[in-house]
């Protein structure tokens, strides 16, 4: 394993889309070795006051590096937010310099999408449509008893959209994700129905969220050689306590030119800095989080313990240290927060200036190294065995005791 550490004081890294980019280039390192990859990746400066944008991936659309997420716009779900704070939401993450906000088709029913929709039409973001990305997913079955209403084929998928553009109140979708793989449907009829919206001009980039590494690489590939519109982003879950996406979701992301956006980068709450080892999660309600939670655990508490002390001697909330170090990961592009009160907003939104020294990340990154599956690990075992001395764009490689050791020896 490589002993330099990748750097995260001020900087995000961000996927080159120029093809005269240099490659293998080392510029980070995570457990699964991810400075292998072909795609270089830079970083941009985040140290000026004014707002700071990243391309989504390997395209030309520039997003904020922190998303708003509307899951919580509405209380049809029995928790959220009502219609006025999320409006309050909204004008004040925009006022802060977001631009990208993301919903989906199934979020409190729809009204998520309506709540958006009403906003810049009619409402405090009346006219200003056009100067943020908003993006929406299908896939959510809204129609029981109707096989076709949901899932990825071309049916469900086009009349979810059709909802998707009357709710949110445009004509033109910026960023559409198929929300979860559906097995049933051919990879193939998912890109040709995304490809026929792009088409239409009521898609302008396409996404997949939550989908296993092979069914997206597939899906790049079928869109790569039939000339579609390629896959420019990822939304998967992503944070300290949810890290087995870096054996194969994020090289691949990273590879295929595909920008993450991670989701519950707090875990649904439990990184929040509301609980502790003395200040245990009620079930009245108050938080999503519950006193049984699967993740509150010994290696939750010891992280949980490293945060607030180091947020103590940063002046910073663990929340906002949470969301540095994802943010800070390799192939992020714009992490997506869900907050529903306004000072969970600018607390979250606070996260922009907050820096960690590479002393700080690789603390973080030892109390919460994941356990990946078959062959991560026997990759790093037989390291030696391909570079058997040699140190290959910025990674070592011990020698091989096995190898023959000079001429003599090898036949």
């Amino acid at each position: 394993m490589s002993t330099r550490a990748w750097s995260v004081s001020t900087k995000v890294q961000l996927p080159v889309t120029s093809p005269a980019a240099p490659k293998n280039v080392n510029d980070g390192d995570l457990d699964t070795d991810l400075q292998h990859r072909e795609v270089h990746a830079y970083r941009a400066d985040m140290t000026t006051p004014a707002p700071h944008y990243v391309t989504l991936g390997r395209s030309g659309l520039r997003v904020h590096p922190i998303c708003l997420g509307a899951m919580t716009f509405g209380t049809e779900w029995g928790f959220g937010t009502d219609v006025a704070h999320s409006d309050a939401m909204l004008s004040r993450y925009l006022e802060l310099g977001g631009n990208f906000i993301d919903t989906a088709n199934i979020y409190t029913k729809g009204h998520s999408e309506k709540v958006i929709g009403d906003y810049f039409r009619t409402g405090a973001g009346a006219g200003t449509r056009d100067r943020v990305v908003i993006a929406t997913k299908f896939g959510g079955n809204m129609w029981p008893g109707d096989p076709n209403g949901g899932g990825s084929g071309c049916k469900g998928m086009m009349n979810a959209v059709e909802h998707s553009l009357r709710r949110l109140g445009t004509d033109y979708i910026d960023l559409l994700w198929c929300h979860f793989w559906d097995r049933l449907t051919p990879v193939e009829e998912l890109m040709r129905g995304m490809e026929q919206l792009v088409r239409q001009g009521k898609v302008r980039h396409l996404g997949l969220s939550d989908h296993p590494a092979w069914v997206c690489a597939l899906a790049q590939s079928f869109a790569r050689h039939s000339g579609s519109t390629p896959l420019v982003a990822l939304q998967i879950e992503y944070s300290l306590l949810q890290r087995t996406v870096e054996a194969e979701l994020i090289p691949m992301a990273i590879h295929e030119g595909m920008g993450v956006t991670p989701w519950s980068p707090l875990r649904g709450g439990v990184l929040s800095g509301k609980f502790s080892r003395t200040h245990l999660p009620t079930d009245d309600g108050s938080t999503r989080v519950k006193s049984d939670s699967k993740f509150l655990h010994e290696r939750t508490w010891v992280l949980l313990d490293a945060l607030h002390a180091m947020a103590g001697r940063k002046n910073c909330s663990v929340a906002q240290l949470a969301l540095r170090w994802t943010m800070n990961r390799p192939g992020v592009a714009s992490t997506i927060i869900g907050t529903r009160t306004l000072a969970q907003l600018e607390d979250n939104m606070g996260s922009m200036s907050v820096t960690m020294t590479a002393d700080e990340s690789m603390a973080l990154d030892a109390l919460t190294k994941p356990e990946l599956p078959f062959p991560c690990e026997f990759l790093e075992f037989v390291r030696s065995g391909i570079h058997n001395g040699t140190t290959i764009n910025g990674v070592h490689g011990d020698g091989w005791p096995l190898s023959p050791q000079n001429a003599s020896e090898r036949w």
